[in-house]
C-alpha cells in the first residue's frame, strides 16, 4: 500500500492532515476522543468534524476549539515540560488499557508524536540561538497543536501506515507568501521554523505562493516530514483505491484542501537508512552477540562482510539496514558495543521491495504432519520466490534426526504440489 500526501495546492496544517485522514476512512469518533484526551493537560479542546465544500471540492473540515481561550494566545510551555506531560498521558492511557489503544499502538503513536515535537524544538532552538532546554513553545505548545499532532499520528498508525511494508510519499509543499504577525513581531512567510525544518531534509521540494498567506504551518510541516518515507516531484504510477480531502480554515479563490491518496503499486518502494562501520578488534563471539542485539533492537537486516583494511589488516564491515525511527537506537548500540570512533550513515536510501505473503502448510514426515511456514514473494500477480522458513526446517530436522537439506526438499515438493492445486491471492 502507498499513501501520497499532496500539499501542492494549498499547503499543509495539522487540522488539514487529520481531516484528510477522516475523509479517507478513519473513524471520526475515535480521532475526536483521542485528540480531546491528549489535549486535556494543555488546557483542553473540543473537536468538531464535518463536511464542507471548498471551491467545489467536498472535503472534511476538522475544527479544534480551545477551551482555555483566555490564556490560549499567551500559552507557553518548555520543551522539557511538554515531553514530561506527554509521558504522563502515555502512562495513564497504558494503565487504563483504553479501548482506543493496543500497547503497540500506544508506543508508536507517542514515540512518533514526540519526534515531531523534537523537529519543531530543534528548528526553534536554531532560529533563536538557544539550546533545547531553553526552548519554549508558543502557538505550537497550545492545546490545539498538541491535539493536531496526536490526531494525525493516531490516524496514520491506525490505518497501518507505520507498518514497514507501507510507503508514504510526500509531494512538493506550497508554502504561501507575504508576512505574518507572531509573538516575535512581523516575520516573512514561510516562517523561520518551517525554513529550518525543510533545510534539514535535503530531498524535500517546496515552492512559494500561490497566495500572500501562510499555507504551511510549523506543525503541519513537522508532521509531514516525520510521516513521509520519501519525497517526489510527481505522483508515481499506482492504482488508486481511496482519496481524502482535508479542508483548511481560510477561503481562497482555489480549493484550500490537502489531498491524501491511498493506492497500490506493483513494485513497492521504501526508504531506509544504511549504517556502516569497519571493525578489526572484536572477537567472533562479540560480533555474534552484536549481530543478535542489533536484530533484537529493530534492525531490518545485519551483514558482516570480511574486508582488508589499511596496513593490510583483516577486518569486518558491519552493515545494518534500519528504518528511520530505529536508527538512533541502533547507532547507540554500535557505539557502546564496539567502541568505534566513527559510523557512516546513508539516510533516505530508496529500495524496491516485492510484495510478500506468509502461508502455513502441513508436510508429511514419517507419516506425521509437521507445519512449515513459507514466505512468498510477488511482483504484481506473479510469484517470484518461495522459501520455507529456516527455523521451521531446522526444528523438524532436529526433531526427526534427518538432514536439513532433505527436509527442505520435502517442503519444496509439498509447496509445488499445493501451488498446482490452489491460487494464492
Amino acid at each position: 500500500m502507498v499513501l501520497i500526501i499532496d500539499p501542492q495546492n494549498a499547503g499543509i496544517a495539522g487540522n488539514m492532515i487529520v481531516g484528510a485522514f477522516v475523509d479517507l476512512g478513519c473513524d471520526p469518533n475515535e480521532i475526536k476522543e483521542l485528540m480531546e484526551i491528549v489535549a486535556s493537560d494543555f488546557g483542553g479542546v473540543n473537536v468538531n468534524i464535518g463536511k464542507i465544500n471548498k471551491s467545489g471540492i467536498e472535503s472534511t473540515y476538522l475544527e479544534v476549539e480551545t477551551l482555555d481561550k483566555e490564556n490560549h494566545n499567551n500559552h507557553s510551555i518548555s520543551y522539557k515540560d511538554l515531553l514530561a506531560k506527554i509521558d504522563e498521558i502515555k502512562r495513564i492511557l497504558s494503565e487504563n488499557k483504553d479501548d482506543l489503544f493496543s500497547q503497540g499502538l500506544i508506543d508508536d503513536v507517542f514515540n512518533i508524536s514526540k519526534r515531531i515535537f523534537e523537529r519543531i524544538a530543534k528548528s526553534e532552538a536554531k532560529v533563536h540561538g538557544k539550546s533545547l532546554d531553553e526552548v519554549h513553545f508558543h502557538e505550537v505548545g497550545a492545546a490545539d497543536a498538541v491535539a493536531d499532532v496526536f490526531g494525525s499520528v493516531f490516524a496514520y498508525c491506525n490505518m497501518g501506515f507505520n507498518n514497514m511494508e507501507e510507503n508514504v510519499i510526500g509531494l512538493p509543499i506550497a508554502l504561501g507568501g507575504g508576512t505574518t504577525e507572531t509573538s516575535h513581531g512581523r516575520i516573512p512567510i514561510p516562517v523561520p521554523a518551517v525554513v529550518e525544518m525543510l533545510a534539514e531534509e535535503k530531498d524535500v521540494f517546496s515552492f512559494g505562493g500561490p497566495v500572500n498567506s501562510e499555507l504551511a504551518t510549523p506543525t503541519g510541516v513537522a508532521i509531514y516530514l516525520e510521516l513521509c518515507d520519501e519525497f517526489k516531484d510527481f505522483q508515481p504510477m499506482l492504482k488508486s483505491d481511496g482519496v481524502g480531502y482535508g479542508a483548511g480554515r481560510k477561503d481562497f479563490d482555489f480549493p484550500n484542501v490537502l489531498r491524501l491518496i491511498k493506492g497500490k503499486s506493483q513494485v513497492k518502494y521504501q526508504t531506509i537508512d544504511v549504517i556502516e562501520t569497519n571493525i578489526d578488534h572484536l572477537s567472533g563471539e562479540t560480533i555474534g552477540y552484536l549481530f543478535e542485539k542489533l536484530m533484537k533492537e529493530g534492525a531490518r537486516d545485519v551483514a558482516i562482510v570480511p574486508i582488508i583494511m589499511k596496513k593490510n589488516r583483516s577486518g569486518q564491515l558491519l552493515k545494518v539496514i534500519s528504518k528511520k525511527d530505529t536508527t538512533e537506537k541502533l547507532l547507540d548500540v554500535i557505539f557502546k558495543e564496539t567502541g568505534t570512533l566513527g559510523i557512516r550513515i546513508s539516510k533516505q536510501t530508496h529500495r524496491g521491495i516485492a510484495s510478500r505473503k506468509m502461508i502455513s502448510l502441513d508436510i508429511d514426515i514419517h507419516g506425521k504432519k509437521e507445519e512449515i511456514t513459507f514466505k512468498i514473494g510477488f511482483i504484481g500477480d506473479e510469484i517470484i520466490s518461495s522459501r520455507a522458513e529456516y527455523e521451521d526446517i531446522k526444528k523438524i530436522a532436529s526433531k526427526w534426526d534427518i538432514p536439513l537439506e532433505k527436509v527442505n526438499k520435502i517442503a519444496e515438493f509439498e509447496f509445488e504440489n499445493y501451488l498446482s492445486n490452489n491460487e494464492i491471492e
